[in-house]
């Protein structure tokens, strides 16, 4: 099986604070990578560095074989022009704790807005494509509804459709229930669970615990900016080698 996600020795600080710490990881095509860990652990910037909206101080990272956000030339690297990284990033499907849906645009007009302006398809094509992609996350009758008319799990069934209305090579998904009440979130993770049935290549950062060992194909424990154990869920989760994890676990089972 290929390489999708190539990470490697990617260093990111904020001033003095270091936030990641040398991360080497490998994610394969067509595989569910969970990644856990406390707050501050470097979760989220790690998400974001995977498509240039964290820029790395050192390492660098490919996704698909092409180099995210810098072009090669002998040793040394040389950042892309936005557009480039904005060409990048139509390939990588983002999906937020907070949904960041557009609230003047109704439902519809959020899941094609992306594939109309950045990918240049003709509106009726997108159009067809964000209805199936809405009847596939269960919200076929709220397409001419606005975000602030539905619940937070609706608005991340609408975001994570908005995320696959790119066909992206790869699906990163920050916290995706964190900001949801305790009862929507199994709906948003019954539509991510059907995406990792058909194939789709996901990172996840969630504290979801019984959702990692359920749907990751590799579970990321990270603490301090390192990753600090990885392997298969019933491994990481059930019999954890490192002592931090087991600490962490014990908190949160």
């Amino acid at each position: 099986m290929s390489v999708m996600v190539d990470i490697r020795s990617v260093h990111k600080s904020f001033g003095t604070l270091d936030v990641l710490k040398g991360i080497d990881l490998q994610v394969r095509t067509g595989e569910v990578t969970v990644v856990l860990g406390p707050s501050g652990s470097g979760k989220s910037t790690l998400l974001r560095a995977i498509n240039h909206l964290e820029k790395v101080d050192r390492g660098a990272i490919s996704v698909g074989g092409t180099l995210i956000g810098y072009r090669r030339s002998g040793d040394k690297l040389y950042e892309l022009p936005e557009r480039e990284v904005l060409k990048q990033r139509t390939r990588i499907g983002f999906v937020f704790q907070d949904f960041n849906l557009f609230p003047h645009l109704s439902v519809l007009d959020n899941v094609i807005e992306a594939p109309v302006s950045a990918l240049k398809r003709p509106r009726k094509e997108a159009v067809d494509d964000a209805r199936r992609l809405l009847d596939r996350v269960g919200l076929a009758d709220k397409a001419d509804s606005y975000p602030g008319q539905l619940s937070g799990g609706q608005q991340q069934r609408v975001a994570i459709a908005r995320a696959l209305a790119l066909k992206p090579k790869l699906l990163l998904l920050d916290e995706p229930t964190s900001a949801l009440d305790p009862e929507l979130v199994g709906e948003v993770l019954d539509v991510i669970k059907d995406l990792a049935g058909q194939g789709a290549t996901m990172i996840v950062v969630t504290h979801e615990i019984g959702f990692a060992r359920e749907v990751a194909d590799t579970v990321v424990f990270m603490a301090d900016g390192r990753i600090v154990e990885q392997g298969p869920p019933a491994q990481v989760l059930d019999d954890p080698r490192s002592e931090r994890t087991q600490a962490f676990l014990s908190k949160v089972l």
